[in-house]
């Protein structure tokens, strides 16, 4: 699907009256000004203003190249949830489905975006990356680090996940989260730390007998050098899982 077709699909919320611009060519001018790299509404018209002949060319147009007023005013006023539900769609359709696509969940602290005065904290956001596609499929904004728990479930039931791997920091490991991620049929990289304490001490007693006794696994290193330092990085990987207690609730 192209992003024409995708937007026309956004419900118009404006009066009739009011509108001397169709919705659609509003939406597409300022998400492709922003992808050339708009800053602000001015800019954004001013892109379309530049580009007006080719805009034409699959636009309507009826009244020429919206106002930075316009703009502003559209968006302003637009439902986020409505407009998001219409970008990812076309993210998904232009993105270049891998099998085996790694999906990095990961949440963000947005600078400067809090206010002290107003009592405003900052905003979190998770974010799934894909990394052949070089894409932000999708994105949720909490307002603490602590909430990504009940955010990721929310982020990943807008993907299309069959046949990706997900990778998610510790934060994320959860069976809710492991079991969700089953059910849309991808696989899961979890990092595992203390907050499931149980388990991850079961873990690492076992692969610290492991490779004390030098028993079968697979390895691999890496060296890097940077920031004013030499890091050696070391992995050891198993695929006896028998003797894992609560294997079965992951």
């Amino acid at each position: 699907m192209n992003l024409v077709s995708i937007f026309e699909d956004l419900p118009d919320f404006r009066v009739d009256r009011n509108k001397r611009h169709r919705l659609v060519d509003i939406m597409v001018i300022a998400v492709t000004a922003f992808i050339c790299g708009a800053d602000g509404w001015t800019e954004v018209e001013d892109f379309g203003e530049s580009k007006q002949d080719w805009f034409a060319s699959f636009l309507e147009l009826p009244n020429g190249i919206p106002s930075h007023d316009t703009f502003c005013r559209v968006f302003r006023l637009l439902n986020p949830v409505h407009f998001e539900d219409c970008f990812l769609r076309w993210i998904e359709s232009i993105q270049d489905k891998t099998k085996g696509e790694i999906i990095a969940i990961d949440g963000k602290t947005l600078r400067r975006s809090y206010n002290t005065g107003k009592g405003k904290p900052a905003v979190h956001m998770v974010s799934a990356w894909a990394n052949t596609n070089g894409l932000v499929l999708g994105q949720v904004k909490t307002e603490e680090k602590s909430n990504e728990i009940t955010a990721i479930p929310e982020l990943l039931s807008k993907l299309s996940l069959a046949g990706c791997i997900v990778t998610i920091d510790a934060m994320g490991c959860q069976k809710a989260i492991a079991t969700q991620i089953h059910n849309q049929e991808a696989d899961y990289v979890l990092a595992l730390k203390g907050n499931q304490g149980l388990l991850h001490d079961d873990i690492k007693t076992y692969l610290d007998h492991a490779i004390s006794h030098k028993k079968p696994l697979d390895y691999h290193e890496e060296v890097d050098a940077g920031h004013g330092r030499i890091e050696t990085r070391r992995c050891w990987v198993t695929e006896d899982i028998a003797w894992l207690a609560p294997k079965a609730v992951w």
